[in-house]
């Protein structure tokens, strides 16, 4: 049994609690209680559960600084990077999600989605799910059927093979295998019914409405939008997670009202995709997550408060997602969308994964408890992080 005195901790609600007491058995909380350190190991600071990257690329991290230079759109981007996929094997798969993973622990990513497409050539899946192992955090493979346009080693045959494959994924303490319908321009409707019929409960993500072109492209072939046609397809509900929702009809936002919503600001930022309605789709029903998709950059708390930041531009309103939401954005509902509902939480029974945020930088000296959170939120950086927990032990 270990025990730790937390200065602060956040406990789910809308403040942060005061000398805060865990214990740990194995990997899991056994309890939760305010009290005095005691004999207690201390944690200065403010002690978080993991964070969840609901969505990622992590072959995308070789790509920071060189798509950079030039103007473009999406549709340029995606050319860079198909080159970047062509190049790949095994081995250098590895080496850059390995990095890219220890860069999510340093910054107090405890459990990533990996939303993988490049099946090809050799065995890439095994080699992403041997880096996440390596880097200490956990991982949701999100296999992804991709069956139109992209490059050879993107595609299977046809979503029947995909589901054959994806069968013989095995599950592992530290992983779960999900799945993900790229996106409407890479999967037809009778496509997307299998793989939605092959999830079940499991999570099942998908690229939803990033592009308008995506948008116009999908209702001149089918006369529907890619929200609508997935509804047809039987995917929306509540294990079904849609990347990006950015270009949306009202009807959309009603479509996704089940689902989780996950947004990656600093992509959208990046490859200038737009602003998505994050409030409307709050006040619909649907739950927010947030991920680092391309790797432009790896901070979800800049991933978070960026959902408030872009609406504030957007709407010229402030304060339509509190901080605690955002928090809640990170932790506790992106844990859920990748299939780890007793993660990304401080209570008896789930699993011990916690970060503790040092407030002595110049960036979040002089926070009051009071405050702990909009300042962990609207001020911190992954450079803050101090030490990482998965599963009981820790990794930073």
């Amino acid at each position: 049994m270990s025990r730790y005195w937390c200065e602060l901790a956040w406990l789910g609600g809308e403040q942060a609690e005061q000398g805060v007491l865990i214990e740990i058995d194995g990997e899991r909380i056994e309890s939760v209680a305010r009290g005095t350190p005691g004999g207690a190991e201390p944690l200065p600071g403010l002690t978080i559960p993991g964070l969840a990257n609901a969505h990622s690329h992590a072959f995308q991290r070789a790509l920071r600084g060189r798509t950079q230079t030039g103007t473009g759109s999406f549709w340029t981007w995606r050319e860079q990077m198909y080159d970047l996929a062509g190049s790949l094997n095994p081995d250098s798969m590895f080496e850059i999600a390995r990095a890219c993973f220890e860069e999510m622990a340093l910054a107090g990513i405890t459990c990533v989605g990996e939303f993988h497409y490049v099946h090809g050539p050799g065995d890439m899946e095994q080699a992403v799910i041997a880096a996440a192992r390596d880097a200490g955090i956990r991982m949701t493979l999100l296999d992804a059927c991709y069956l139109h346009g992209g490059l050879e080693s993107f595609r299977d045959p046809d979503a029947h093979a995909w589901a054959e494959r994806v069968s013989g994924l095995s599950e592992a303490p530290d992983l779960r295998v999900g799945a993900a319908i790229h996106s409407v321009r890479a999967v037809d409707p009778d496509s997307a019914r299998v793989v939605a019929e092959w999830a079940g409960d499991r999570p099942l993500h998908a690229h939803v409405s990033e592009q308008p072109r995506e948008n116009e492209e999908c209702l001149e072939r089918y006369g529907r939008t890619p929200s609508q046609l997935l509804a047809d397809a039987g995917a929306l509900g509540p294990s079904f997670t849609a990347v990006h929702a950015t270009h949306l009809s009202d009807e959309d936002v009603e479509l996704l009202s089940e689902a989780t919503i996950c947004l990656c600001p600093t992509t959208e930022r990046d490859l200038a995709d737009g602003i998505g309605p994050a409030r409307r789709l709050r006040d619909a029903g649907a739950r927010l997550a947030v991920g680092s998709d391309s790797q432009a950059f790896i901070d979800l708390f800049e991933e978070a408060r960026a959902i408030e930041l872009d609406q504030r531009l957007a709407t010229g309103t402030r304060g339509l997602h509190p901080a605690h939401e955002l928090l809640r954005a990170a932790t506790v509902e992106g844990h859920a969308a990748l299939g780890w509902p007793d993660a990304g939480r401080i209570e008896a029974g789930a699993l011990a994964d916690l970060v503790n945020v040092s407030l002595d930088s110049v960036r979040l000296r002089g926070t009051e408890p009071g405050h702990a959170l909009e300042s962990l939120v609207f001020a911190a950086s992954a450079a803050d992080v101090r030490h990482v927990m998965v599963g009981g032990r820790w990794i930073v």
